[in-house]
C-alpha cells in the first residue's frame, strides 16, 4: 500500500511539473522587455509606457532594458537565444521585424524564430529640420535640400523607418541629401537639437516635444491625414509633395517556443494596458494611433508582419540596401 501510495505521489508531482513554470501560475518574478534601441525613443517610449500598465495584471514588474546597436539587431538578437519561458520580451517595430531581415545577414529568422504577443500602435513620420533652416515650408524646404549638396538627414540607424521614410522621400521629390546614420532616434533628434545635422523625418515621439517648444522647425506629416495630436502641422500631400507617406508599427514578440499560455496571458496584459484611459491618452499624446483591439491579436500582429515583409523586402533588394 505504501508502495502504492509513494508512486501516486510520484505522478502526480511530474505532472505538475509539465505545466508552466513547473505548474505554478506565470508570472512568478519579473519580466526583462529588451528595447533594441536608446533610452528616448519611440520604441522605448510606448515600451516604458505599456510596460507600467501591464504590471497591474500581470502582478510582476516589466523591467526594461536598452540594447542597443546595429539597427536594434543586438538587442532582438538576445531574446531570440534567450530561454523560451515568458521571462524575457522584445519591444520591436516594423524596422527590426521586417526591414532589417532584408537587410542584414542574420543570425536568426524575422518570423519564424519569434511569437508574436500584441501589435500596440501605429505612427506616421514628420519631416523635421533644425531651428536656423531657411526654408519656411515644405516646397521651400526641398528647393534648399536642391540648392545645397552637403545637405544632412540624420537617421535612427540604417534600414530604420526614418532611413527609408528618408530613401522615399528623396525618390519622390529628386531632393537628394546625405545620410547620417545613428543608433537611435533620440541621439539622432540631439545632433538636430544641436544643428550638426540638416533635416530628420522621424517619429512623432521625438519630434513633437521639440517642435512645441520652438527647437526645430515642422514641415510635413508623411501620412494621408493629420496628427491629432498636432493638427497644425499639413501632411505631405497638403504641403505639396504628393504621395509621400512613411511610417511604423511598434509591436511586442516573445521568442520562439514560448507556451501558448503564456502568450495568451501576456497578449491579454498588453491589451489590457492599452485599454486603459490614462495610458491611451499618453500614447495618443505623442502623435501615435492605438491599434484597434482587433488587430491586437498574435494572429493579427503575423498578418501584419508577413504583409509588410511581402511588400517591402522586394523594394529593399531592388533598390541594392544591404548592410554587413
Amino acid at each position: 500500500m505504501t508502495t502504492r501510495r509513494s508512486a501516486l505521489f510520484s505522478l502526480i508531482a511530474v505532472a505538475g511539473i509539465g505545466g508552466t513554470a513547473f505548474g505554478q501560475a506565470y508570472p512568478t518574478r519579473p519580466i526583462t522587455l529588451v528595447v533594441p534601441f536608446p533610452a528616448g525613443g519611440p520604441t522605448d517610449a510606448i515600451a516604458r509606457i505599456v510596460a507600467e500598465g501591464m504590471r497591474a495584471s500581470l502582478g510582476q514588474p516589466v523591467i526594461i532594458e536598452n540594447v542597443a546597436g546595429a539597427g536594434g539587431n543586438i538587442g532582438v538578437g538576445r531574446v531570440a537565444r534567450a530561454v523560451a519561458d515568458g521571462y524575457t520580451l522584445v519591444a520591436a517595430n516594423s524596422g527590426t521585424h521586417v526591414f532589417n531581415g532584408a537587410m542584414y545577414t542574420l543570425q536568426y529568422d524575422v518570423s519564424k524564430d519569434f511569437e508574436p504577443i500584441a501589435l500596440a500602435a501605429r505612427e506616421s513620420l514628420i519631416v523635421v529640420g533644425r531651428k536656423s533652416l531657411p526654408a519656411k515650408d515644405l516646397n521651400e524646404l526641398l528647393a534648399w535640400i536642391k540648392a545645397n549638396p552637403n545637405a544632412t538627414q540624420a537617421t535612427a540607424g540604417v534600414g530604420t523607418p526614418p532611413h527609408l521614410g528618408g530613401i522615399l522621400f528623396q525618390s519622390i521629390s529628386g531632393a537628394r541629401a546625405q545620410f547620417v546614420p545613428y543608433r537611435g532616434a533620440a541621439p539622432a533628434m540631439q545632433d538636430l537639437l544641436a544643428e550638426q545635422v540638416d533635416f530628420d523625418i522621424t517619429s512623432p515621439v521625438t519630434t513633437l516635444p521639440q517642435i512645441r517648444s520652438g527647437s526645430i522647425k515642422a514641415y510635413a506629416v508623411a501620412a494621408k491625414t493629420r496628427l491629432a495630436a498636432a493638427s497644425e502641422i499639413p501632411t505631405a500631400d497638403e504641403a505639396g509633395l504628393q504621395g509621400f507617406y512613411a511610417g511604423s508599427w511598434f509591436a511586442f514578440f516573445a521568442p520562439r517556443g514560448v507556451p501558448k499560455d503564456v502568450i495568451v496571458r501576456l497578449n491579454a496584459s498588453v491589451a489590457s494596458a492599452l485599454s486603459d484611459p490614462a495610458i491611451r491618452q499618453r500614447i495618443t499624446d505623442l502623435g501615435l494611433e492605438i491599434s484597434p483591439r482587433d488587430e491586437q491579436t498574435p494572429e493579427a500582429l503575423s498578418a501584419t508582419q508577413k504583409a509588410d515583409i511581402e511588400k517591402w523586402w522586394p523594394i529593399i533588394k531592388a533598390a541594392g540596401i544591404k548592410v554587413d
